[in-house]
C-alpha cells in the first residue's frame, strides 16, 4: 500500500503532468502554425473551423477508451505514470499487455497489493523502452516501411499493411485468449477445469458486444458507432467481470 501511495504522490504527479503539458503545449504550437498555413494558401475561415471542429470530435470520442484504459491501470500502477503513458505515446492494447507480460516475469501479478517498488521500475522501464524503437527505426526505414504497406493497394486484394494488421491482430487474440484459456485449464499438470474461467468469459463477452456494434454499424451506416465502439465493449467487459465474479 505504501508503494501505491508513493506511486501516486504529489512528486510523481508533477513529473508525469510536466511531460503532458509539454506535449499539449507542442501541440497547440502545431494547431496554431497549421491555423496560420491554411489561411496563408486561402482557405476559407469556416472551412478551417469545421476542420477544427470534426478533429476535436474524432480526437475526444475514441479517448474514452483510453481513458478506461489508465483506469484499469491505475490500481496496479498508480495514476500519473498510466496518465502519462496513454497521453503521449503509448497505445491501449501496448501498454496493458507489456505491464501485464513484465509483471509475470518479476514474478508478481499486476496489482497494487503485490506492487513492489523495484518491480514497477521495472514495469515502467520496460513499458518506456520497448516502444521507443518505433520512432528510432521511422528515422532510417520509414520510406521503406510504408512503401511496403501500400503495395498493392488499390487492386483485387488487400494490401501488405492491411494483412500484416489483421495478422498481429489474431495474434494478439490468440495470445490473449490462450493464456485465459490456460489458466483456466490447469491442474497439477494435468487437464482439469482448476482455474477460474472469468477473464476468458469476460473476454467473450466483450468481444460479443464488439461485434454486435460492429454488425449495427455497417448495417445501419452508423460510422459515429465506429468512435464508440471499443469503449463500450470495455465497460461491457467490466460489467460482465463483475456480475460473474458476484455470482462465481
Amino acid at each position: 500500500m505504501q508503494v501505491m501511495q508513493q506511486l501516486s504522490s504529489p512528486v510523481i504527479y508533477l513529473i508525469c503532468g510536466g511531460i503532458v503539458a509539454f506535449v499539449a503545449a507542442v501541440c497547440v504550437v502545431f494547431a496554431v502554425r497549421a491555423w496560420r498555413a491554411g489561411k496563408a494558401i486561402g482557405m476559407d475561415t469556416a472551412v478551417l473551423r469545421r476542420v477544427v471542429t470534426s478533429s476535436a470530435s474524432f480526437s475526444v470520442l475514441p479517448a474514452v477508451a483510453i481513458l478506461l484504459g489508465v483506469i484499469a491501470l491505475s490500481g496496479s500502477l498508480g495514476i500519473p505514470w498510466p496518465w502519462l503513458r496513454l497521453s503521449v505515446i503509448g497505445a491501449l492494447h501496448y501498454e496493458t499487455q507489456v505491464a501485464q507480460g513484465a509483471a509475470e516475469q518479476v514474478g508478481i501479478h499486476l496489482s497494487g497489493s503485490e506492487m513492489t517498488a523495484s518491480a514497477f521500475a521495472t514495469i515502467a522501464l520496460l513499458m518506456s523502452v520497448c516502444i521507443m524503437w518505433g520512432m528510432i527505426l521511422n528515422l532510417f526505414l520509414n520510406k521503406k516501411y510504408t512503401n511496403r504497406l501500400s503495395r498493392n493497394a488499390g487492386k483485387s486484394g488487400p494490401s501488405f499493411g492491411d494483412q500484416a494488421m489483421s495478422a498481429m491482430f489474431i495474434g494478439l487474440v490468440s495470445v490473449y485468449m490462450g493464456s485465459y484459456l490456460g489458466q483456466w485449464i490447469s491442474g497439477n499438470g494435468r487437464f482439469a477445469f482448476a482455474g477460474s474461467p472469468l477473464p476468458l468469459l469476460t473476454s467473450l463477452c466483450a468481444a460479443a458486444v464488439m461485434a454486435g456494434l460492429t454488425w449495427i454499424a455497417e448495417k445501419k451506416q452508423l460510422k459515429w458507432l465506429e468512435d464508440f465502439s471499443l469503449a463500450i465493449a470495455m465497460l461491457a467487459g467490466m460489467a460482465c467481470a463483475v456480475l460473474l465474479n458476484a455470482v462465481m
